[in-house]
């Protein structure tokens, strides 16, 4: 092969090569240009999130509970972080490591911040400041936390905010990421979408490795954060806080709500728990030692914890008895102190009898007897009917997502568990008195003190009073159901008046509820506990003419209602009426004054 043969075949060869490169680069810049242009831009711009402040909550005479305070949360860029400090940052922080490094792996990048402590000790963020040489990828922030007033009192309705967990991420998809913070229980997680705000985002200049270069468009382009709007509670924060005083060292829930709308002007759930202890860092020993408590504090058990009405039933009973005729006042039954059914006995609370009762003076002295009897002469179904009409076996709608719907046993439920044909009357003597299979949550229970109380006019018990929206000003009132209960006026008519006598009359089981200057309508109650010890149970309203309150009292392990419970319901009256009176003597004070 010639010398001059070569040349050509190398010049062709590079001709091609070079034609190709051409090629190519035209292909580039003509085809692929704005595909490449928007991966450079990308790659150059990064968004960086700012959270925005929580709204506030406030009791219904506008004194703040819930606001936030600032608080240091440290941060790490992995990238730069140097693990031999580890056990060093973790000491500082008073974390565990392996909490550290799980952390780190879940960065979405080694240059990606990620949050390691929120709320973290000002002697830790002094070390760092003071050591930046040695910690080298450790930083923090000044962000917000959740404050709580009184961190002790209402803390099952307000409820705790932390960091989202896997689950929640994938319910609220593309709303959060995650170390974002969001509402975990009570008020703070129902009310979430609104009590949140919106983001914020500044954009910032970064390098191919994610570095800080400048500002984007000198900040011109970046979005601030919304707070989240206010919420105004129905909760007196002063009678919430007296009542749980009440309950120190008991367990055990109260609720009373206003019957004229159905406000809750108290929601007690006892033990509780510190709230601030659940905003921030939470150390994993502490979180487990509230689980494993056995005295449960986490639970609400105004609306999640289940108990049988026990005697306070007994009017379900009445009211079916009377609507459907089959019985009237003059119907009576006498009383040894028990009653027998095939081979069993069933006792009366007390051995030796009442004699003859009718239906009002069964109430009175809660004869149970009277209404083992009476059990027998009503259809079941009915019976059944008028529970669900007062709410039982459902939810009440309160706007608490925790709550549970309680059991209202019926011939379906008797079909679905023992089978068609498997259970006999027999079953239903329990149900009589509210034991048994029946089970009602303490909000249940206040609901139905209502509605006997304003004559079946059922409200939708709730929490929240107004919404005030920050950025517009506007002040949302909140709107709730209203249903009539479709029973007569003398039904309801007598089975008040026998209320009234449980707690004025000579022979009624709820005396200790009197209070002077104010009619008090009631009904004890003991659900039994196969656990232990029975529960106190006492319902009822005040005044009894033109009734303003209606409450439930349950007092876990602690026996007769009427002992019990009923003088919990005493002080919850006085301190309503004197708290009525205080302020509307402050009113006119301020009146004459202006």
């Amino acid at each position: 092969m010639s010398e001059n043969f070569r040349l050509k075949f190398l010049k062709i060869l590079i001709s091609l090569i070079f034609f190709s490169f051409m090629l190519r680069l035209y292909e580039l810049q003509l085809y692929r240009d704005a595909e490449y242009k928007k991966q450079a831009q990308t790659n150059s711009i990064k968004a960086l999130q700012h959270d925005p402040i929580r709204g506030l909550i406030l009791d219904r005479n506008g004194k703040i509970i819930v606001d936030n305070a600032p608080a240091y949360t440290v941060i790490i860029t992995p990238y730069e972080f140097d693990m031999k400090n580890l056990e060093l940052l973790a000491r500082i922080l008073k974390v565990d490591k392996n909490y550290i490094v799980d952390k780190i792996k879940s960065a979405p990048s080694p240059f990606a911040q990620v949050r390691i402590r929120r709320d973290a000790p000002i002697s830790a963020i002094a070390y760092i400041e003071e050591h930046r040489d040695e910690l080298k990828g450790v930083d923090y922030l000044i962000e917000h936390k959740r404050n709580y007033r009184e961190p002790t009192v209402a803390s099952h309705i307000l409820g705790y905010v932390k960091e989202i967990t896997p689950d929640m991420l994938s319910v609220y998809k593309g709303l959060y990421k995650s170390g974002d913070q969001i509402g975990h229980s009570g008020l703070e997680k129902s009310y979430e979408l609104i009590i949140k705000g919106e983001k914020g985002y500044s954009f910032v200049m970064v390098d191919a490795f994610g570095r800080f270069v400048g500002r984007y468009n000198d900040g011109r382009s970046d979005i601030p954060p919304s707070e989240g709007s206010d919420l105004i509670l129905t909760i007196d924060l002063e009678l919430q806080s007296f009542i749980e005083g009440l309950f120190e060292g008991k367990s055990g829930s109260a609720v009373v709500i206003d019957p004229r709308n159905g406000e809750i002007l108290a929601m007690v759930s006892k033990p509780n728990y510190d709230l601030s202890s659940l905003s921030g860092y939470t150390p994993p020993e502490f979180w487990n030692s509230l689980n494993n408590d056995p005295r449960k504090p986490l639970l609400n058990r105004a609306i999640t914890g289940l108990y049988s009405p026990g005697s306070t039933f007994k009017m379900i009973l009445a009211i079916t008895a009377l609507e459907t005729g089959a019985v009237d006042l003059n119907w009576k039954v006498y009383c040894p102190g028990y009653f027998v059914y095939g081979n069993k006995v069933f006792k009366c609370h007390t051995s030796r009898g009442h004699g003859w009762v009718n239906l009002t003076e069964a109430i009175e002295v809660s004869c149970n007897v009277y209404f083992y009897n009476l059990m027998l002469r009503v259809n079941f179904d009915e019976w059944s009917k008028y529970g669900s009409l007062f709410g039982f076996g459902k939810k009440t709608g309160v706007d608490l997502l925790e709550e549970v719907s309680g059991i209202l046993p019926s011939t379906d439920y008797f079909n679905r568990v023992y089978g068609v044909n498997k259970w006999t009357k027999g079953y239903l003597i329990s149900l009589a008195i509210g034991q048994g299979e029946i089970s009602a949550t303490p909000l249940q229970m206040a609901c139905y003190a209502m509605a006997l109380a304003n004559y079946g006019n059922y409200h939708q018990p709730h929490l929240v009073k107004k919404v005030v929206n920050k950025r517009t000003g506007k002040v949302e009132e909140v709107s709730y159901y209203t249903r009539q209960i479709p029973v007569s006026k003398q039904a309801f008519d007598i089975v008040r008046e026998a209320m009234y006598l449980v707690v004025n009359g000579s022979n009624g089981t709820g005396k200790s509820a009197r209070v002077e200057g104010v009619n008090v309508a009631g009904k004890t109650g003991t659900a039994q506990n196969p656990h232990g010890n029975d529960h106190a149970w006492f319902i009822g309203f005040a005044p009894y003419e033109n009734p303003e309150i209606a409450f439930a009292i349950i007092v876990e392990n602690a026996g007769f209602g009427g002992a019990v419970a009923a003088p919990i319901a005493r002080e919850i009256v006085k301190k309503y009426f004197e708290l009525k009176n205080q302020r509307a003597e402050f009113k006119l004070v301020k009146w004459k004054e202006e």
